[in-house]
């Protein structure tokens, strides 16, 4: 296994940059969406679930960032409009722009420090309608009497960040500061084997498995996966809402997609990780993964507790804000 894309996204939601080498640190890949437009009508930070023209655009930095590059020290970011106009982040012509393309108030926010929760917190009435059965439905690319997705793979933590924050605080990812994702995914979701672009899934690092079948990184979750000198603590497999079937530059529209997730996968694709040793990642560096190793009783122990805690405030969720009865 190897190392054959990596990308770093310099704002959230829009089309981003391959490069050939990325430093990972704690919170993530290096200058990784340290941008993001802010929905200035709803008070959070915008997203492709519900804004897809952002994929439409595209952003680069307008000089490589320096390694102190990070939250409240962000470089100046180039956007790139679907008509071709382009605009740097800080001119308020920018913001304008993007609000005159969706339709609504937005600005271009840079991300602040980890103690400045303002860019992140949500009111009590936003989060209420994230978490509708409509808006849910919405936001998956579900019809009338599907299934929810499966949250029983998210911990206590993840839940409770996701109804109280449109990102993690410090970060403008949605969930974990690394998403890994293999080509043998790509290659064996599709119905003739032509592998799905990788940019319909916003990896930040592509592994080339030539010759797996299924959804090999799947059975890493758990485990441990090196790239290079870099070493991932996989944590969950990265849930797939509509994004990935929505328009982009040389990617048409394809709402077929959903179901093949939701037949294939379960709507599953890819995996989400955090930083166990930072480093730097280059194109070409071989991968290793090292699968959980079979819990201990105190581990089952302290994991069906866990889970027993993340179903009991999902039934919460469902009963309070999904508007089911209890």
């Amino acid at each position: 296994m190897t190392v054959v894309e990596l990308w770093r996204f310099p704002v959230k939601s829009m089309g981003g940059t391959r490069v050939d080498r990325l430093r990972i640190d704690r919170r993530g890949a290096h200058a990784d969406r340290l941008w993001a437009v802010r929905d200035v009508e709803k008070g959070v930070t915008a997203s492709a679930r519900r804004i897809p023209v952002l994929l439409q655009c595209s952003a680069r930095y307008a000089a490589e960032p320096g390694e102190d590059a990070g939250p409240g020290n962000v470089p100046a970011v180039v956007i790139t409009l679907p008509d071709g106009r382009e605009f740097d982040g800080e001119d308020p012509a920018a913001g304008t722009a993007l609000g005159e393309l969706v339709g609504r108030e937005v600005r271009l926010v840079a991300l602040p420090t980890p103690k400045d929760t303002s860019a992140h917190r949500m009111s009590l009435q936003t989060s209420l309608a994230n978490f509708s059965a409509g808006q849910v439905r919405s936001d998956f690319g579900l019809a009338d009497g599907e299934d929810l997705p499966d949250t029983s793979v998210f911990s206590t933590r993840q839940m409770v960040t996701l109804a109280r924050y449109s990102t993690p605080p410090g970060t403008f990812v949605d969930l974990s500061p690394v998403h890994v994702l293999s080509t043998a995914s790509l290659r064996n979701l599709s119905v003739d084997g032509s592998p799905y672009d990788v940019r319909r899934f916003r990896p930040n690092v592509l592994v080339d498995i030539p010759a797996a079948e299924d959804f090999p990184e799947s059975a890493w979750v758990g485990g441990q996966v090196r790239l290079g000198s870099v070493v991932l603590a996989v944590t969950n497999p990265t849930i797939r809402c509509v994004v990935p079937t929505r328009p982009q530059p040389e990617i048409d529209l394809d709402t077929s997609l959903t179901r093949r997730l939701a037949e294939r996968t379960d709507r599953f694709l890819g995996i989400y990780a955090d930083v166990a040793t930072p480093g730097t990642v280059q194109v070409g560096d071989e991968v290793s993964a090292r699968p959980p190793s079979p819990p201990s009783a105190v581990e089952r122990a302290a994991t069906a507790a866990g889970k027993s805690a993340t179903r009991g405030l999902q039934r919460l969720l469902e009963a309070t804000v999904l508007r089911k009865k209890p």
